[in-house]
C-alpha cells in the first residue's frame, strides 16, 4: 500500500488535485489505493472531480458507482460524466462563486517590439476565415468572461499600453490602393480603455489618415464618450458582442448590461456611425433558442438595417490551455460543462448543435438579410451552407464579400 500511496501522491503532484475540498481529496486516494487507479485514470478522475464542482452539480462521491471491478466501474464513472455533460444546461439553480464584482488591476506602459498588427490569432486554413487583421492596441481585459482564451494568454491582472503606439501607427506604411479591415478588439476589448494613453487619438488620427482602412472596434462595454464628444472618421465601425442576459449575468462577469450595450449602439448610431453585432459565443443551455431569439427580435425593433453593417455568429470553442486554466480558478460556471467534440484541432459543440444555433439565429434575421452582411466566425466551410443556404468557395471570396459590403455600407471606396 505505502509503495501505492508514494506513486498516487507523485501523480497529483502537477494536477489540481490540491484544489478539491478535503473530503474529496480523501475519497478519490482511498478509492484509488482500493481499485489501484493507473496514472491516467487518477488525472482523469480529478478533472471530472473539479469540472463538478465548477459547474455547480452533484460531487464526484455523489457520482461514483457501486461495483467490485475496475473497468466497469471506471466506465460507468466516465458514463455519468458524460450525460451531465451532454444534456443541455440549466442556470436556473445556478449559484456564482469566487466571482469579481468589480475590476481590480494595474495599468503598465512599456514600449514593446512592433506594432502588434498581424493575422487573426486564430486564423485557420481548416475553417472560413475573413482574414481579419489585428491591432494589439492593449493587452489584457478588465472584464471576466469565463469563456475568454485571453486569459491563458495574458496576465489578467495587469493591462499593458504600448508607450510608442502612435508613433508607429504614424509610420506604419499600407498600401494607398488596397481595402484592409483592422480591429483592435483581439487582445483587449476595444473601448473600456476610453482614450487612457491617448490610444483613441492615435486611432482615430489613423483612421482619418488611411480611408482605405476599416477599422472596427469591438466591445462589450457602454463606454462611448469619446465617440460622442468627437468626430468619428467614417471608415470606422462600432461593434458590440451581445449574448442572452442569463449568460451575461453568469458567464460575462463586469461587463456591461445587453441593455447598456444596446443603447450605447443605439447612441452612435444615431450619431452616424455604422456598427454591428457579435453573438460569439451563443452557449446551449435550457431554452436557449427562445432567449437568443428574443435579442435578435430587439435589434430588429432598435436598428434599421441601413445603420448596421454586419451580425455574426460563432460559439464556444476551446484549447487544451483555456480549459486548464478555467480547472486551475477556484469559482463556479458551465461554461465546460457541453459535449466536446473535435472542431478542426479545437473542442465544440457537435455539428447537428451548430446548425440548430446558427440556423435559427440567421432565419431570426431574415428582414435584414439583404442588407446587412451576415457571416460563421472560425467554423468550417460546410457549416455555411446548412445554416445559410450559401458558402464562399474560399477565404478570399469570403473577405471580398465582406469588405465590398462593409465599404458600400460606409460610403468608402473599395479597391479589390
Amino acid at each position: 500500500m505505502n509503495s501505492y500511496l508514494n506513486k498516487f501522491n507523485d501523480t497529483v503532484k502537477n494536477t489540481i488535485f490540491h484544489k478539491l475540498p478535503k473530503h474529496e481529496q480523501e475519497f478519490i486516494r482511498g478509492k484509488s489505493v482500493e481499485f489501484g487507479f493507473t496514472f491516467s485514470q487518477i488525472r482523469q478522475i480529478i478533472d471530472i472531480a473539479r469540472d463538478l464542482e465548477m459547474w455547480g452539480e452533484k460531487t464526484i462521491i455523489d457520482i461514483f458507482p457501486s461495483h467490485t471491478q475496475k473497468k466497469v466501474l471506471f466506465a460507468r464513472l466516465i458514463k455519468a460524466y458524460e450525460e451531465l455533460k451532454n444534456r443541455p444546461n440549466s442556470y436556473k439553480n445556478f449559484k456564482l462563486k469566487n466571482i469579481p464584482t468589480e475590476q481590480k488591476f494595474s495599468f503598465k506602459t512599456q514600449e514593446k517590439d512592433g506594432l502588434g498588427l498581424g493575422l487573426c490569432p486564430v486564423a485557420s486554413e481548416k475553417t472560413r476565415c475573413c482574414n481579419l487583421l489585428t491591432l494589439d492596441a492593449v493587452q489584457s481585459c478588465g472584464f471576466d468572461c469565463s469563456y475568454c482564451s485571453i486569459q491563458s494568454f495574458y496576465n489578467q491582472n495587469t493591462i499593458t499600453f504600448d508607450s510608442n503606439f502612435a508613433t508607429k501607427l504614424k509610420n506604419l506604411n499600407l498600401d494607398k490602393n488596397k481595402t484592409y479591415h483592422i480591429g483592435t478588439g483581439q487582445s483587449s476589448d476595444s473601448l473600456l480603455w476610453g482614450n487612457k494613453e491617448g490610444i483613441l487619438d492615435a486611432l482615430f488620427e489613423f483612421a482619418d489618415t488611411n480611408p482605405n482602412v476599416i477599422l472596427e472596434f469591438k466591445t462589450k462595454s457602454d463606454n462611448i464618450s469619446y465617440f460622442l464628444q468627437n468626430d468619428v472618421p467614417k471608415n470606422i465601425l462600432c461593434t458590440w458582442s451581445l449574448n442572452t442576459p442569463t449568460i451575461i449575468k453568469n458567464e460575462e462577469h463586469l461587463t456591461a448590461s445587453l441593455d447598456k450595450r444596446i443603447k450605447s449602439a443605439r447612441a452612435l448610431a444615431d450619431k452616424g456611425v455604422k456598427i454591428g453585432f457579435h453573438f460569439h459565443p451563443i452557449v446551449e443551455y435550457e431554452n436557449y433558442l427562445s432567449e437568443y431569439k428574443e435579442v435578435y427580435n430587439s435589434l430588429i425593433k432598435e436598428f434599421k438595417s441601413n445603420e448596421v453593417a454586419l451580425v455574426s455568429f460563432g460559439t464556444l470553442t476551446f484549447i487544451k490551455p483555456v480549459i486548464k486554466q478555467l480547472r486551475e480558478r477556484e469559482f463556479r460556471s458551465k461554461i465546460t460543462q457541453m459535449p466536446f467534440v473535435d472542431a478542426s484541432g479545437k473542442s465544440s459543440y457537435p455539428h447537428a448543435t451548430k446548425v440548430e444555433m446558427f440556423k435559427s439565429a440567421y432565419d431570426s434575421f431574415a428582414l435584414w438579410h439583404k442588407d446587412v452582411f451576415f457571416y460563421l466566425c472560425m467554423e468550417e466551410h460546410e457549416m455555411w451552407k446548412e445554416a445559410f443556404g450559401y458558402q464562399y468557395s474560399t477565404n478570399n471570396d469570403f473577405e471580398r464579400a465582406m469588405l465590398g459590403a462593409y465599404a458600400r455600407k460606409m460610403g468608402m471606396e473599395f479597391f479589390i
